[in-house]
């Protein structure tokens, strides 16, 4: 039996069908992929080998961060009974309280992007930090109102430390 997933890959929709062999928008394509080592597979994709590293899976939110060729990519997944509770007017993903946006890791406060009172929607973005001589761009979990920036632009965070509070 035939599997469609709806993705969104950096703001373009694509339509992937999955049985024997996959297609992508009702192209037929050929792929392959195997394991390099945890969080790192090779993609052969039509005769072309690609590395591509997993960044982050968010099983809640159904959401995956791929590295390919260095080059970072959001796919938003929509699995067959997500389509089919979407057509039936059910949403799956229920909005969750969000209280406060965290460091995930030590690092450099580089940039706020927000102020406190700004109503910012799901998925803009509040903050940028550096870690690990990568910058990272914190995105809005849902919509929100800044109630107060806990940080300065140049200041040093630890993991765990707040970052940015919400009303």
């Amino acid at each position: 039996m035939d599997k469609i997933y709806h993705t969104l890959i950096n703001e373009t929709k694509y339509t992937v069908e999955l049985d024997e062999k996959a297609s992508v928008n009702g192209n037929l394509q050929n792929v392959d992929f195997s394991k390099v080592q945890k969080g790192s597979y090779l993609f052969n994709y039509n005769g072309r080998n690609i590395n591509t590293d997993v960044v982050k899976i968010d099983y809640e939110s159904k959401q995956v961060v791929l590295r390919i060729e260095g080059k970072k990519y959001t796919i938003q997944i929509k699995e067959p009974v997500d389509i089919h509770l979407e057509k039936l007017g059910i949403q799956t993903l229920q909005a969750k309280k969000v209280n406060n946006l965290k460091a995930p890791m030590p690092g450099l406060v580089i940039k706020t992007l927000v102020n406190e009172g700004d109503y910012v929607k799901a998925g803009e973005p509040l903050l940028i930090l550096e870690a690990m001589k990568m910058e990272n761009i914190f995105k809005a979990a849902a919509d929100v109102v800044i109630k107060s920036i806990k940080v300065t632009e140049k200041q040093a965070v630890e993991k765990g430390q707040e970052l940015i509070t919400f009303e």
